[in-house]
Parts: structure tokens; sequence; C-alpha cells
């Protein structure tokens, strides 16, 4: 299991971090966690439930006005999670229901052309279909003992980091599979039906408590995820080294 090393910043010493494509925040609490000031950006409203500073806008028109304008100079990194494109079948429903993002319009490379520019490190959360996807490092739940696998793909953009150890998993994943119910220690904290987990069961097995919105919970990151990305890019932010 990857064990967390607590980094100790005082207020004012907080790097900020944009966090694109935000939805509900649970990349933004563990990069809050690992010691940056956050700041959000959706299509969708956000505000009643996302935890930081929250902006709603087209995620990509701000971050090239950003850039065009030279604000982009008082954040220190990016982070985006762009909405599952081209195959990703678990929420290609759910972003059309939403009216999450764009109509299945591939995101990634224009996105990578902006950061690029940006000059800043960034971390670009990659989906497992069809998309031009690049993937730096791949985090799971039982690194960091949670109640949920949720596999995670992320390019990493002016910096670099160590791939953590992935542990066998424990078991299955509980729920029903054609026909047949398996238990298992983890939850199936997506979609509905079929032994999927509930609502408390999702929140409890990421550590997500401030939002209760099914949609935001099958689609967020727990923030232990990204609390151990935090720590490694703050380390590069510092020094210009990464933890090993």
């Amino acid at each position: 299991m990857t064990h967390l090393k607590p980094v100790a910043h005082r207020a004012k010493d907080r790097p900020s971090l944009l966090d694109l494509f935000c939805c509900a925040g649970g990349a933004a609490m563990g990069y809050h966690r690992a010691g940056f000031t956050v700041h959000g950006i959706d299509i969708a409203d956000r505000s009643p439930r996302y935890p930081f500073t929250f902006r709603q806008g087209d995620a990509l028109t701000i971050l090239a006005d950003l850039i065009g304008s030279g604000e982009i100079s008082r954040y220190r990194a990016v982070h985006a999670s762009p909405p599952c494109q081209d195959g990703c079948a678990l929420t290609i429903g759910t972003n059309r229901a939403m009216g999450w993002g764009r109509e299945h319009v591939q995101l990634i490379p224009e996105l990578r052309i902006l950061l690029d520019a940006s000059g800043l490190p960034y971390v670009i959360e990659q989906p497992n279909g069809k998309a031009p996807v690049r993937k730096d490092i791949t985090l799971c739940g039982e690194m960091f003992g949670l109640g949920v696998l949720r596999h995670r793909n992320f390019e990493l953009g002016g910096w670099t980091a160590p791939q953590p150890v992935h542990p066998k998993h424990r078991g299955r994943v509980r729920g029903w599979r054609h026909g047949e119910y398996f238990d298992g220690p983890y939850v199936a904290a997506y979609g509905s039906g079929g032994g999927k987990a509930t609502i408390p069961e999702m929140q409890q097995a990421m550590g997500i408590t401030w939002t209760d919105v099914r949609e935001e919970l099958t689609e967020a990151i727990p923030p232990a995820y990204s609390q151990w990305i935090g720590r490694t890019l703050l380390d590069h932010i510092h020094t210009g080294q990464v933890a090993a």
C-alpha cells in the first residue's frame, strides 16, 4: 500500500493550482490536502458543492484567455479531468444526460496544446476509451486502502513521477455479474442497479463527503489519488526533484 507523507505548508506558502473540468472536487480536495490553493472551472454550475473557489465556464476557453492575458502566471500547476470521450462506455450516457462538456469532440489534443503553451507542470486524467491516451502513471484504490478499485490513468506534462507499486487486489468488486452475485471488499461506484453501491457506500469508499449527487460521485477521483500526485508535484515545484 502507498503511504502518504503529510506536507505541512503555511497558508501563504500554498501555490495555486487550476482545476479544469473540476466536477464536484474529488481531485481538488486531494490537491488541497497536499498543500495547494485550488481554483475550479467547469461548464456546469458546481458552486453549491465544489469545496473551493469556483468559476463557471468552458474550461478550454478560460484557459486560453488566462494564457493570452498572462494571468496564468498566478498559478503554479494545472490539473484537468476532461470528460471521457469516444468509446468510454461508462460515462458517455452520463455526460450526455447531464450536459457535461462538449458533444463527444476530442478535447485532449486541444487541451494538451494549451497546457504546453502555459509553461506550467500539468496533470491530465486520461480516460480508458479510444482517446490518444498517454499513461505516465496509473493509480488504484488498493494503493490507498480504499473501498473502490477505480483505476485511473494520468498524463504528466513538464514533470515526472514514479509509478507506485500496484498491490494485488484483495478480491472482487461486489455486485451482480451475468446473473450471479459476487461478494468482495470493493463497491461498484458507477452506474445504478445490479448491486451497485449506494450513495453512502460510495462516499465512504472514496472519502468524499461534500456531495451526495450520484452522477458526481460516479465520476469523481478519490482525493487520495490527487493528494499523492499533489505531494509529488509540490516536491517538483519547490525543489525541482520528485519524491522516490
